[in-house]
């Protein structure tokens, strides 16, 4: 026994051990990545840098590092096994469908056959598949509301997840709104006329809506107002997810200096105070003149 953990140190201490290990634990364990924007403020800012749990989503098709190149070339497949899938408000990390050589972190805010409505000033309301009865059930009566002959919830996450927040100053749904008139190629959702919400803008229509396919998840950021997510590019397969952040590993704001308190944390612990307080101050103070999307 001794002799056979003696060959396994040198072999591992080997320069091609050390690099069959890393790349192990680059493909199926854990992989760092870095947080280039802004829409999942108040949860995750600019400048964290995580690590991302490989194995939550069952294990993404392994792709080399800088370059994006799939260890297996000859298939276009991203999924090498099928695990869990994502819940509602899971932080997930994916291949976005218009870019899988890219690599997004959003909140999951539907499942496959939920349905989203998308109103003037970013009001997200969701109609989880489940019904009525589950609606009843699991929501609190005042975030329950009946359009269409049908319950839906309206902002469902904001309570639990106190990172989701909107931006006074700045009204995605006008952006939207402006994507769809003149590109429409440029968003996801079909425009609906919904009796019991209000029209501002002199259109058939009140707000976009869109139902989620089967085997896709519809993820949006928690910045609101600011989050270039699925309402603009469509939902994101299962083959494309890669993991959920792990831990925040080290962190940087934008003079360069580093945010010792996040260190360590989980998604989870940044959502509490005084974790929070701070990210809510940093935004109110960077980005009080900032109105594009990210």
């Amino acid at each position: 026994m001794k002799e056979t953990l003696n060959k396994v140190y040198k072999w591992s201490n080997s320069w091609t051990g050390t690099i069959v290990i890393v790349l192990f634990v680059i493909f199926f364990i854990a992989q760092a990545f870095r947080i280039p924007s802004g829409s999942m403020k108040d949860s995750l800012l600019i400048g964290d840098h995580l690590f991302a749990k490989k194995f939550a989503y069952g294990i993404s098709m392994p792709h080399i590092p800088f370059i994006e190149q799939s260890i297996m070339p000859w298939t276009n497949d991203l999924r090498l096994i099928d695990g869990d899938t994502p819940e509602r408000g899971d932080i997930v990390i994916f291949r976005p469908p218009h870019n899988t050589k890219q690599h997004f972190v959003k909140r999951c805010f539907a499942l496959p056959g939920d349905e989203v409505l998308f109103t003037d000033r970013d009001e997200l309301y969701h109609r989880p598949h489940q019904g009525d009865e589950y609606i009843k059930e699991n929501y609190p009566a005042e975030k329950i509301v009946n359009l269409m002959d049908r319950l839906w919830v309206k902002s469902p996450m904001a309570d639990e997840h106190k990172g989701i927040h909107n931006d006074e100053n700045h009204n995605i749904y006008e952006d939207y709104l402006q994507r769809y008139l003149y590109q429409k190629s440029s968003v996801d959702m079909i425009p609906v006329n919904i009796a019991g919400i209000s029209r501002t803008y002199n259109l058939p229509f009140n707000a976009f809506y869109k139902k989620v396919e089967s085997d896709i998840y519809y993820m949006v950021g928690d910045n609101r107002d600011h989050s270039n997510d699925s309402r603009f590019w469509g939902s994101v397969p299962y083959e494309n997810i890669e993991g959920t952040p792990w831990f925040i590993y080290f962190s940087i704001d934008d003079n360069w200096e580093i945010r010792w308190d996040r260190i360590g944390k989980t998604p989870t612990d940044l959502e509490e105070s005084p974790y929070l307080d701070k990210a809510i101050q940093e935004r109110l103070r960077t980005d009080k003149d900032y109105h594009g999307i990210t």
